[in-house]
């Protein structure tokens, strides 16, 4: 199935060391928990391109690091990620300045020459010596931002996403302006554009206070206008996140919270109109340092990944596929981190039809189950087979019993386990005890599978996440 066409919008044994504050509990104690699942009918229906991604705007606060993008490492590895879309955008935009007449840069101008067909979708590599070249130069371009970040400090002067304006440009522009805004750029989108331009927005903040008052205003004004209604998301500041905040229940359940305030608004201004997370991480600020890029940050992207889905989010946009800062999926050594590969495994087994799943009793704070029909895309896999994906913040292991009518059904089992002895802290990942790397620059790995015996529990270590495929499990609703 071919990616949808890209979108710019302006606008994943032992576990090493417990996390700290964990309790210490037995080494081999293990707890059965039994499963309900609800599957007679669809709880929601998410898009092909549910799991999406972007490429923040900072990457082109000096052009020539945009040429990063010919990468054959990264492209392949975006290319596993598809069906997606890719969203342009960040802070930075707001300061960008479009100019025609510049010239481009020794980079930007050695790609292109390099290439025979000129099409930006169907451009080739980036010559090997100009992404060396790059590559070198990057950490300290890395740097530059990330201070910038820090500091507030934004240079010039292009003006398009509203909701950052007053706190990074002193410029104020409220929901009724910004709605009347959409209304001309939609005029403009269908006179110099085909009918097909989609329009999505307003990328608003986190739904609090001014912030909600402001999405309301802005739907009612233009609310007609978009595809889509976007926001933002992130659970805590990367500056003084902890590695308990990643473990932490109470501070998942802030996202239930969060979307549903969205979810409110949506219906009380603009009912039935499709809600997007045009953006969303686990840590505001370029992510947590030595936490966003690791095992631990599993915990935040698998969860906000089944609680969007549930509740009714078609799209979730990752910040980012790659740049500066903790949370991209891809470090800048095009080294695919955790969270890569959790999106890889998701992509690969997780359908668009959202099922429902709930563990019986107390256990639902720190076992978080989540329910879809499989991806029938997957060779192995075929229509009526339920994927189950689970979180286990328990620092035990937990035995999952699936319900009576599907508890002797074949079950493949996918279970992501951190590698090395950093633990939750490291940066490489074991899929069914395989380490997980890139076979070549132009090869992802084969994601192998490890069948249970018929009638066997699910198994789930401590602090650990994965993913089980029911299979011939025969769910009308996903036939």
């Amino acid at each position: 199935m071919p990616p949808p066409p890209l979108l710019l919008l302006l606008l994943l044994g032992p576990l090493g060391p417990l996390p700290h504050g964990a309790v210490a509990g037995p080494a081999q104690a293990e707890d059965a928990v039994e499963l309900h699942f609800s599957t007679e009918r669809p709880r929601q229906l998410v898009s092909p391109a549910f799991l999406s991604f972007t490429i923040d705007a900072n990457l082109a606060t000096e052009p020539r690091f945009l040429t990063f993008l010919g990468s054959p490492k990264l492209r392949t590895l975006a290319r596993g990620l598809s069906p997606a879309y890719l969203r342009f955008g960040g802070t930075k935009t707001d300061f960008l300045i479009f100019d025609p007449h510049k010239e481009p840069t020794f980079e930007e101008r050695s790609y292109w020459q390099s290439q025979v067909n000129q099409d930006t979708c169907k451009s080739g590599p980036i010559p090997s010596d100009v992404e060396k070249r790059l590559q070198m130069e990057w950490p300290f371009q890395e740097q530059l931002l990330l201070r910038e970040q820090y500091q507030r400090e934004f240079k010039n002067s292009t003006y398009s996403k509203p909701n950052s304006f007053w706190k990074k440009a002193g410029i104020f522009i409220d929901g009724l302006q910004l709605g009347k805004d959409f209304i001309e750029l939609r005029k403009l989108l269908e006179k110099f554009t085909s009918s097909s331009a989609k329009l999505y927005g307003p990328d608003v903040g986190q739904p609090r206070g001014k912030t909600v008052k402001m999405l309301s205003s802005f739907l009612k004004a233009g609310g007609a206008v978009i595809d889509s209604v976007t926001w933002h998301h992130y659970y805590v500041n990367g500056r003084i996140a902890t590695k308990e905040d990643f473990l932490n229940p109470d501070v998942l359940d802030t996202f239930i919270v969060s979307v549903q305030k969205v979810l409110q608004v949506v219906k009380e201004t603009r009912p039935g109109k499709k809600v997007w997370l045009g953006e969303t991480s686990s840590a505001y600020g370029g992510g947590a340092p030595l936490l966003s890029d690791t095992f631990a940050a599993g915990f935040m992207w698998l969860d906000k990944l089944g609680v969007a889905a549930r509740m009714g989010v078609e799209v979730v946009m990752r910040q980012a596929l790659f740049g500066a800062g903790n949370y991209q999926l891809v470090d800048r050594n095009f080294v695919p981190l955790p969270d890569y590969w959790l999106s890889l495994l998701f992509k690969k087994l997780v359908g668009t039809t959202v099922l429902m799943a709930s563990v019986k009793g107390p256990e639902r704070g720190k076992l978080r189950v989540y329910l879809h029909c499989t991806n029938i895309n997957h060779p192995r896999y075929k229509e009526g087979d339920l994927t189950l994906y689970a979180l286990n913040l328990h620092n035990v292991t937990k035995r999952l019993l699936l319900p009576s009518h599907l508890f002797n059904k074949q079950v493949d089992k996918y279970l992501l386990k951190p590698l090395g002895p950093d633990g939750l802290l490291s940066k490489s990942v074991q899929l069914n005890g395989q380490t997980l790397r890139m076979v070549d620059d132009q090869t992802l790995p084969v994601l192998t599978e490890k069948p249970l015996r018929p009638g066997s529990s699910l198994g789930l270590p401590p602090f650990s996440y994965g993913f089980f495929v029911i299979r011939n499990a025969k769910v009308a609703a996903c036939i």
